[in-house]
């Protein structure tokens, strides 16, 4: 029998892998505007960050584990001079969560060094690795980071253009990426045919340079203005040339990731031309309209819920106030809270105004329910402050799936709504009544199209590997685009079919290199 206890974690949201940023702009300190930049970013990661750049003639890197402010000092950016930089923040969802996953990734092609950042999860990475190991191609991580950017190399050297280095390494992978990449002049960017993790364009007033970024918030910070959206499929270069795009891949059904909208992304961001602030309150109010019942205050859960509730409030009339004051001091810390403190859990984050929700009948707004832990602490926390009723709302779908995308769920055993029905999960929680949007709602907020639903919906747009999946889900589930994985061998084939190169000889050849040591 299923034990809810077994889903209690510190930690009760949903993360995304990382946060992008990279600055083509001759005459401006690049990498402090980079600093910025991902200072803008941070909540999209916060195990480990890194700035790369470029100064014309090599590519220098600083990265650590820690927060941006606590990895890097005046002087480290005061070293980093270039006319081209790369950012990075990292919540790693694959592969090792040490000092060597920390991006940006480094690399050579020949005598050049390339730096590589990510955001997303490549679901072939496993096969990819292995057959670059057996070419003498080494690695110095287990991340899905490091195989593209070897693979970036490897085809590189093959046609001696970045380019077409990362045309033919777009051609291999599999799975969920938004990338940025300098040599010591350039600037590329790239993301998969679906579009699944965002990358936006920006540009410096007066023609002096170029941005690339997760969200749209890191342009506002360093004063760039929104240009586009790097398309699906899509490379782009930023150089003294200007820019220049080419379409590598032809694009899929455009399928952002609908959490972006529930939770990643800042309010302040926009995303394929949304305000995510204002999909937000629209998801309130939809909410409201889903499952309206009569309360005296609507409260939102800080951050991403107040929106929400704010529309929740708007649609229902019900009185919206604030209930719960978070402490913004209290992030991620090396000093760790005693087991008292870990125990109390949410505490060290949220604390209720008794004064506002005393004796009241409350509607809760919150993002999602993953596992349940906050959702349970965040209920008793109330009652115990006088709360009458505790109504939850919550403005995501039953998060069903594991997402295998760049989300941080790699089993279906650790989210509550594939284990219990809603019903029981009210009772898990403690709360009076307990309702979710629909996944229909829920589009009903964003701008027409197509978006990617694989965690509520188990529809997968990617093929998952088998070997990737495997004990990834419960028995009973039947999820869409599950299969096995292309050898490297036929990929490769595909990649070169175009230029009329059989791939075994290319693979001969490079087997033979290793064989004489060259």
């Amino acid at each position: 029998m299923f034990d809810p206890s077994e889903l209690m974690h510190n930690d009760d949201k949903l993360h995304d892998e990382c946060g992008v940023f990279g600055i083509y702009a001759p005459g401006k300190d690049t990498s402090r505007l980079t600093y910025f930049g991902l200072h803008a970013l941070q909540h999209r990661g916060q195990e480990s960050a890194g700035i790369a750049v470029g100064d014309g003639c090599t590519v220098m890197v600083r990265k650590d584990l820690g927060l941006v402010q606590q990895v890097f000092a005046d002087g480290d950016i005061a070293a980093l001079k270039g006319n081209v930089a790369l950012g990075h923040v990292r919540y790693g969802t694959s592969g090792a969560k040490g000092w060597e996953a920390a991006q940006p990734h480094l690399s050579t092609i020949g005598d050049e060094i390339i730096a590589l950042a990510h955001n997303g999860t490549l679901v072939n990475s496993d096969a990819l690795r292995r057959e670059l190991i057996n070419l003498g191609v080494p690695f110095l991580s287990n991340t899905d980071s490091e195989v593209a950017t070897k693979l970036i190399g490897y085809f590189t050297q093959k046609s001696s253009h970045i380019r077409e280095g990362i045309r033919k390494t777009m051609e291999l992978l599999q799975g969920a990426y938004a990338m940025a990449l300098i040599n010591n002049t350039s600037l590329y960017a790239f993301r998969d045919p679906y579009g699944i993790r965002p990358l936006v364009i920006g540009k410096f007033p007066n023609d002096e340079g170029w941005i690339v970024a997760s969200e749209t918030c890191a342009l506002d910070i360093v004063g760039a203005e929104f240009v586009r959206d790097v398309n699906p499929g899509e490379i782009v270069r930023m150089n003294d040339e200007g820019m220049v795009a080419e379409q590598a891949l032809e694009p899929q059904a455009h399928s952002l990731c609908l959490f972006e909208h529930v939770y990643f992304a800042r309010p302040d961001s926009y995303l394929e031309g949304d305000s995510v602030y204002e999909v937000r309150v629209r998801m309130g109010q939809e909410l409201a309209r889903e499952s309206f019942i009569d309360a005296d205050l609507v409260i939102g859960v800080p951050d991403s819920g107040v929106p929400s509730a704010i529309g929740f409030s708007h649609e229902s009339k019900i009185p919206y106030g604030e209930g719960l004051l978070k402490n913004r001091y209290v992030g991620r810390t090396f000093i760790q809270p005693s087991q008292e403190l870990r125990e109390r859990g949410v505490r060290l984050k949220l604390n209720p105004i008794k004064t506002s929700i005393q004796g009241k009948r409350l509607i809760v707004v919150d993002d999602s329910i993953v596992r349940g832990t906050t959702s349970r602490q965040i209920v008793a926390m109330l009652r115990e402050a006088g709360a009458k009723e505790v109504h939850m709302r919550i403005v995501s779908p039953e998060v069903r799936y594991p997402c295998f995308y760049g989300i941080d769920t790699e089993t279906q055993d650790q989210l509550i709504s594939a284990n219990l029905p809603t019903e029981k999960i009210r009772e898990h929680i403690g709360a009076d009544s307990l309702a979710f949007l629909s996944i229909p709602g829920l589009k009903s907020c964003v701008s027409p199209g197509d978006y990617c639903d694989a965690c509520f919906s188990g529809d997968y747009l990617v093929e998952i590997p088998e070997e990737f999946s495997r004990g990834k889900f419960l028995e009973g589930f039947s999820p869409n685009n599950l299969g096995k994985h292309k050898s490297f061998h036929e990929s490769v084939q595909a990649a070169y079919a175009s230029d009329k190169v059989p791939a075994h000889v290319l693979l001969r050849e490079a087997e033979l290199r290793k064989s004489k040591g060259i």
